[in-house]
C-alpha cells in the first residue's frame, strides 16, 4: 500500500458517449477510467511512447470490478479519481472513482458550491508487460519510484 494521493481528470460528457436512452453507455466508462489512469501516468512524467519505446513495458488491464450506481448524462462534467490501492512487483490495482459535478443553487448572496454525486465505483488491476512479448515483467524501478512518491 502506498499513499492515498488521489488523481483527479475532468471528462465532459458528449452525445458520442451516450446510448438511446441518453445516458452514458456502461462500456464508455471504462474509457474515462483509461484515459484518467493514462494522464496519471503522464503527470507522473511517463508517457505511454516512453513506457513502450524505451522502458520496453506497457500496461494491460487484467481484471476490472466496477460497481455502477447512477447514470451520467450529455454534457455532465465528470472528475474521475484515481488512486493507487496496491502495488506489486509486476501490478497496480487502483481504485476508481467516477462522481459527476453538480452546482448548488444558493442565493445569490451566498457562495455556490460544487456537489459531487458518485455514479461508478472500480478496482481496476492493471499488469505490466513486456511491450515485445506480452509476457508479464517487473514494474521498471523508475516507475516505482515516482509512485512511492506520491
Amino acid at each position: 500500500m502506498i499513499s492515498k494521493q488521489t488523481f483527479n481528470w475532468p471528462v465532459r460528457v458528449y452525445y458520442e458517449d451516450t446510448d438511446a436512452g441518453g445516458v452514458v453507455y456502461h462500456s464508455n466508462y471504462l474509457n474515462f477510467m483509461e484515459r484518467a489512469r493514462t494522464e496519471w501516468l503522464r503527470a507522473l512524467g511517463f508517457e505511454q511512447t516512453y513506457l513502450r519505446d524505451v522502458l520496453k513495458v506497457i500496461f494491460v488491464v487484467h481484471s476490472a470490478q466496477i460497481a455502477f450506481k447512477k447514470p451520467a448524462k450529455f454534457n455532465d462534467l465528470l472528475t474521475i479519481s484515481s488512486e493507487i490501492g496496491k502495488i506489486g512487483q509486476g501490478s497496480l490495482e487502483f481504485l476508481q472513482k467516477i462522481s459527476v459535478n453538480q452546482l448548488s443553487n444558493q442565493p445569490s448572496n451566498q457562495a455556490s458550491h460544487v456537489d459531487k454525486t458518485m455514479l461508478v465505483e472500480a478496482i481496476i488491476k492493471v499488469a505490466c508487460v513486456d511491450a515485445d512479448t506480452f509476457k508479464p515483467t517487473a514494474i521498471p524501478t523508475a516507475i516505482k519510484v515516482k509512485m512511492e512518491q506520491i
